[in-house]
């Protein structure tokens, strides 16, 4: 059985991230906040998720080097905002569900204080997670560098036509597919997009990187696997057609065949707070019913 490292940093520095559009959510984040300043620990805010502490608004997170921990109130998408606003920073999260599915935010509203307390206590694992390096590129130049947690996708969206990818791994061609689209995950983002389209669930501390064509034209295009130490290419066939890239669920560009994207696994990661009793393949049967069985089986 794996052993994880326990976090026993000091925490005096925490940003509070809630599910926008919420009054619950907005609510909860005030609570704790105050329940954090009493116990001196400096309380931030998202730059554009506001709450008060003190009857002040909470001071916004302007540099995220200085965060000891990242608290989430809500769902998946409000997890990967937080990712997206550490930037690759190192600092650990904890997720509290209050969207729908919290596959990352995983742990109940009701036990949010025991949780934090075991956290500023130093009795939370920390749990690394892989992350994706990627980088679209217009022939030699870099036009964008990004960071996902969970998956990058290449699709067609609105249009009417499937697009034509290839896909290479260590600049060797490994196929040229038509499809509604492509995702690239990681283990993490394994039960996201991927695992809709019919990809493999991936434990999360598997070292590999998944790609998965979206309703492909051919049935022998299957979902493949790699190893995390390769670099993945990705670019669309020479033609007219145009499709748009999709980070962690943000649509970020619009690609042609004059761009290509490298796809890598990023070199820090990402950490997750964990309780020691947490287990990955209960949470696949608490979310996704894994081990359910049909009602017919006898």
């Amino acid at each position: 059985m794996a052993r994880f490292e326990k976090y026993t940093k000091k925490i005096k520095n925490v940003v509070i991230v809630y599910r926008p559009g919420r009054k619950d959510a907005l609510d909860k984040a005030q609570e704790l906040a105050q329940w954090l300043a009493d116990k001196k620990i400096k309380v931030l805010s998202h730059p554009k998720r506001r709450f008060k502490v003190n009857k002040r608004l909470a001071p916004v997170v302007k540099s995220p080097g200085i965060l000891d921990l990242v608290i989430v109130l809500g769902g998946d998408g409000t997890y990967l905002e937080a990712v997206r606003m550490l930037d690759g920073r190192s600092a650990p999260i904890v997720g509290v569900n209050m969207g729908s599915l919290g596959f990352l935010t995983e742990n109940r509203v009701d036990d949010m204080y025991q949780v934090i307390d075991m956290a500023l206590s130093g009795k939370m694992e920390l749990r690394p997670r892989s992350m994706l390096q990627l980088k679209l590129k217009k022939g030699t130049q870099i036009q964008k560098s990004m960071i996902a947690l969970n998956d990058a996708v290449l699709e067609r969206g609105s249009r009417s036509h499937l697009i034509y990818v290839q896909v290479d791994c260590d600049n060797q061609m490994v196929k040229q597919l038509k499809a509604d689209g492509l995702i690239v995950s990681s283990p993490t983002g394994s039960t996201a997009y991927n695992l809709a389209a019919g990809g493999p669930i991936c434990h999360p501390e598997v070292s590999a990187l998944l790609v998965t064509p979206v309703c492909p034209h051919s049935l022998t295009n299957r979902p493949l696997v790699f190893p995390d130490n390769r670099k993945l290419c990705v670019r669309l066939v020479k033609g007219a057609q145009k499709a748009s890239l999709t980070i962690d669920g943000k649509t970020v560009a619009e690609i042609t065949d004059k761009h290509h994207i490298t796809i890598e696994k990023h070199k820090k990661g990402h950490f997750v707070l964990k309780t020691p009793s947490h287990n990955y393949f209960n949470l696949l049967n608490e979310k996704l019913s894994f081990s359910q069985r049909n009602a017919d089986i006898s």
